[in-house]
């Protein structure tokens, strides 16, 4: 999967209407700003702001022949969104009463690019400067980091565009997930669902202009190459020449057809990123324990009752040091899923090549929670004999119509390395 240039990059990110506003606000904030009591941007600098950074706010707005005092730059969400996401990007930060800035981040003013990344990551943070409060809250503006990440992992999943209601609905399918609604009204619900719908477009709206999507016909959204690259960076995307390792990654026990996926890996990639990697490749859905193994350590989530090493401070080259050395990755300790994970080359990381990426693979996953290799093979067997007492029990467990649904030789490589993309979006 290529990319663009690291030069087109930049230039687009510089072009980004918010990356100029935080560069513009951190030159204003220079050495350090008073704040009001209350922690906020005191109005007369509101006024000052508004004009500097173009954003859309009134203060004092008149309507009719009446004049609405401003009271505080709370009311002004323009200006609240930049100050937020400049904390969230790590440029200012308040102390005693005042906002100053962050010294050892002042380098990314001069680094359109690198700040553009620090926005995007920083972007799930906003949702009490996004999402208005008061009597006409959204559950969204509470669980914004949920939603929001929810959203960019399934655009990133479908690796094209999606259409706006289905986005709409997993955000509220995700921020309700916490909730027992049942007791509602349908007139409340239905408000409830409207207020969130509205917080999602905004949202959408200020990714836009940050140009981390792009809005479709008909009613549809996708992510941008510029975030698809950044997601890419999260996952350790190695730089021009860094050793990147060609792995192949089976599925024991499984034949007929077998089940195995071929993927390039940065060799510096955390083994709890590999783990993600792993997961999404072959197309498990991450409900169970994992852990890696050499044969002489096992790395895993820390947990003094497992005793395992932890996985975020090992990577693929600690687990598997050369070409040709190969390991061992189980996934869900009761029905035991073993993996084979062997290097089969040494290689650099190549321009534009959008790392890790899936070049090929075959046979479908197995279900999960099916009962390892030999549920599985049950599974098949069931499926495969219209005649026997469970077929019908096994096809509403799988949630399928007919048996020929399941195809246990399907495998997609576009599928896969949408999966990948979709990774980098996951919240952490």
């Amino acid at each position: 999967m290529r990319t663009p240039s690291d030069e087109w990059l930049a230039a687009t990110a510089a072009e980004a209407e918010p990356v100029r506003q935080l560069r513009a606000f951190a030159g204003w904030v220079g050495a350090g700003r008073k704040l009001t009591q209350t922690g906020r941007i005191t109005l007369a600098d509101a006024r000052e702001l508004a004009a500097l950074l173009g954003t859309e706010d009134v203060i004092d707005p008149k309507i009719g022949d009446r004049v609405f005092r401003t009271k505080s730059s709370e009311e002004l969400p323009g200006i609240t969104t930049v100050v937020e996401w400049a904390k969230a990007s790590g440029l200012v930060r308040v102390t005693g009463g005042r906002l100053v800035p962050v010294k050892k981040h002042a380098g990314l003013l001069d680094r359109p690019l690198e700040l553009w990344v620090r926005m995007f990551e920083g972007f799930p943070r906003l949702g009490a400067a996004l999402c208005p409060s008061g009597w006409g809250e959204s559950l969204l503006r509470r669980h914004f980091e949920e939603g929001i990440g929810a959203v960019l992992m399934a655009m990133g999943r479908r690796g094209g565009a999606i259409g706006l209601a289905e986005v709409c609905g997993l955000a509220w399918e995700t921020v309700t997930a916490g909730y027992l609604l049942n007791d509602a009204t349908d007139q409340q619900q239905a408000t409830w669902r409207q207020l969130n719908d509205r917080d999602v477009r905004h949202a959408l709206d200020v990714l836009q202009q940050l140009g981390a999507i792009h809005f479709g016909e008909p009613e549809s959204v996708e992510l941008s190459e510029l975030a698809l690259w950044a997601l890419g960076r999260r996952l350790g995307a190695p730089a021009l020449g860094d050793p990147v390792f060609q792995v192949k990654i089976t599925l024991d026990g499984v034949a007929d057809p077998p089940v195995w996926r071929r993927l390039l890996v940065p060799a510096g990639i955390r083994l709890d990123r590999l783990h993600q990697v792993i997961q999404a490749a072959m197309g498990w859905e991450d409900y169970h324990l994992h852990v890696f193994s050499d044969g002489r350590a096992q790395y895993g989530i820390p947990d003094p009752e497992l005793g395992f090493r932890d996985e975020r401070k090992a990577t693929l080259r600690d687990l598997i040091p050369r070409e040709g050395g190969r390991a061992r990755y189980t996934y869900d300790f009761g029905d035991d899923w073993e993996h084979e994970v062997v290097v089969e080359k040494l290689l650099a990381a190549e321009a534009g090549v959008r790392y890790p990426v899936c070049g090929a693979g075959a046979g479908a996953c197995p279900p999960e929670d099916c009962g390892g290799v030999w549920g599985y093979a049950h599974l098949r067997e069931v499926l495969a004999d219209p005649t026997s007492e469970e077929h019908e029990d096994l096809l509403a467990w799988l949630g399928l119509g007919k048996a020929n649904e399941f195809d246990p030789h399907s495998f997609d490589v576009d599928k896969a390395n949408r999966a990948l993309t979709a990774v980098g979006a996951a919240a952490r």
